[in-house]
C-alpha cells in the first residue's frame, strides 16, 4: 500500500537518486547533494516549527510503499516563493500597436519578464518512479499536498501555484528555449535549469530581457508550445483541474510550460474536507459495502507526523472511516482517531456546479492512460 508522509534525511539516498534520474531536468528538486541535504532539513525544520505566517520553509514529502518500505515519488510545498529573491516567469500581454493614419490597429501578443508570483505558496518538486503503474498515486502525491495546505492554512498563502514542465523532445530539447533562452544564455537547457534552483537566481533578471518578447517574430515551433504541458505532465493538468487549479496568465521562462493557480478556499481539498472517525473495518469488505463505497483521500496529521493515504469509504457525509489494519498503520491512527477526507474525483460537485450556472474547467486531456515520470 502506499501512503505520504513528510521526507527525512534518513531519505536522502533515495530522494538523490530521484533528482538523478528526472527527465527532462527538475529544476525544484536539487541535483547536488549538500544541497539537497539542506533542502530535506530545512523541510524537518518547517514541518516543526509553529508558523503564523508563510515564510521561507519547504515542505518536502515522499511516497512509501509500505510493504517495502521503498520510495516511490517526492514533492514539494514552497510557503513563500522567491523568498530570497523574486520569482521569475513570463506574463502574457497583449500590445496595441495602432496607426490612425494607415487605419491599422492590431493586437500583438507578448511575453513580459515577471515577478508577480513572488510571495505566493507553490506546489513544487514531483516526481514519481516510472516503475509506478496507474492514475491513483500521480492523485494520491499530488493532492496530498494540498490535504497538507488545507489542514494548515496559516502556513501557507491564500493563493497557490504549480509550474508544469513545458514541451520537450526524446533528447530534452525545448524548442522555446532554443527561440530565447540559449540567444541570452548560450547554454543548453538542462544546464539552466539545474542552475536556476527555482527561478528566482538573482541571473536570471541580469540575462534574460526584460523588454517584451513578440510571440510573432519566434519561430512556429517555440509559439506552438506556449502554455502547453510536456506528454510527462498531462496527467499532473489534469489532476491540478480536478482539485480547482486554473490556467493563468503566466508561463514559464524557460521552456514556457503553463502556470495553473488555485484560491485555497475553492480548492476540492477544502471544499469538500470533512472530518471523520476511524473504525476498525474487517480486511475484506462484503460485495454491498464495496459498491457503496467510493476512493476518498485520507489524512491524518499529528503535530509535524501528516500521513494521507487513499481509502475506500462510504460515500454517505459524516459516515465513519471504517478502516483495515494496514491502512490504519499507514496512517498511524488507532480506533476513534480523527482524520480528514476528501472524495478523490467531484463528479457530483462539478455536476451541481454546472447546474447553478458555474464555470468548470475541462480537463486538458482525453487520455485514460499517461506516461509515467516528472513535472516542477
Amino acid at each position: 500500500m502506499l501512503f505520504v508522509r513528510p521526507g527525512r534525511l534518513s531519505d536522502l539516498d533515495a530522494l538523490a537518486q530521484m533528482a538523478r534520474s528526472a527527465q527532462p531536468v527538475l529544476h525544484s528538486l536539487p541535483h547536488d547533494r549538500h544541497a539537497l541535504e539542506a533542502r530535506v532539513a530545512l523541510s524537518e525544520d518547517s514541518f516543526r516549527a509553529q508558523v503564523d505566517f508563510p515564510g521561507e520553509e519547504v515542505y518536502l514529502f515522499v511516497l512509501e510503499d509500505s510493504a517495502t518500505g521503498k520510495l516511490l515519488g517526492t514533492a514539494s510545498i514552497v510557503a513563500a516563493a522567491g523568498y530570497a529573491e523574486p520569482f521569475y516567469v513570463f506574463r502574457n500581454d497583449a500590445l496595441i500597436h495602432a496607426s490612425r493614419e494607415l487605419h491599422v490597429n492590431r493586437k500583438i501578443h507578448a511575453l513580459t519578464m515577471s515577478h508577480e508570483l513572488t510571495g505566493k505558496s507553490r506546489l513544487a518538486g514531483f516526481y514519481i518512479d516510472p516503475s509506478v503503474h496507474g492514475d491513483a498515486p500521480a492523485h494520491l502525491l499530488t493532492r496530498a499536498r494540498m490535504m497538507y495546505i488545507a489542514a494548515n492554512r496559516r502556513r501557507f498563502t491564500p493563493e497557490v501555484f504549480s509550474l508544469l514542465l513545458g514541451v520537450t523532445d526524446e533528447a530534452g530539447t525545448s524548442p522555446f528555449w532554443e527561440a530565447v533562452g540559449r540567444k541570452f544564455f548560450g547554454r543548453d537547457f538542462a544546464q539552466i535549469e539545474v542552475a536556476s534552483g527555482g527561478r528566482s537566481r538573482t541571473f536570471i533578471a541580469e540575462v534574460m530581457p526584460t523588454y517584451p518578447i513578440y510571440v510573432p517574430l519566434l519561430p512556429e515551433a517555440a509559439q506552438r508550445v506556449i502554455g502547453e504541458p510536456n506528454a510527462k505532465a498531462l496527467l499532473s493538468y489534469d489532476i491540478h483541474l480536478e482539485e480547482g487549479f486554473e490556467p493563468d496568465r503566466f508561463v514559464d521562462i524557460f521552456d514556457a510550460g503553463p502556470v495553473l493557480t488555485a484560491q485555497v478556499d475553492r480548492s476540492a481539498c477544502v471544499s469538500s474536507n470533512e472530518a471523520r472517525t476511524v473504525r476498525e473495518a474487517a480486511e475484506s469488505a462484503s460485495s454491498a459495502a464495496q459498491r457503496q463505497a467510493c476512493a476518498y483521500l485520507v489524512a491524518s496529521h499529528r503535530d509535524d507526523d501528516f500521513r494521507c493515504v487513499l481509502a475506500e469509504l462510504p460515500s454517505e457525509r459524516g459516515a465513519d472511516a471504517p478502516l483495515a489494519g494496514p491502512m490504519r498503520a499507514a496512517l498511524d491512527v488507532v480506533h476513534g482517531d480523527p482524520v480528514r477526507c476528501v472524495p478523490l474525483h467531484r463528479g457530483p460537485a462539478q455536476a451541481d456546479a454546472a447546474q447553478a450556472g458555474e464555470d468548470v474547467p475541462e480537463s486538458h486531456s482525453n487520455h485514460k492512460t499517461y506516461p509515467s515520470g516528472d513535472w516542477r
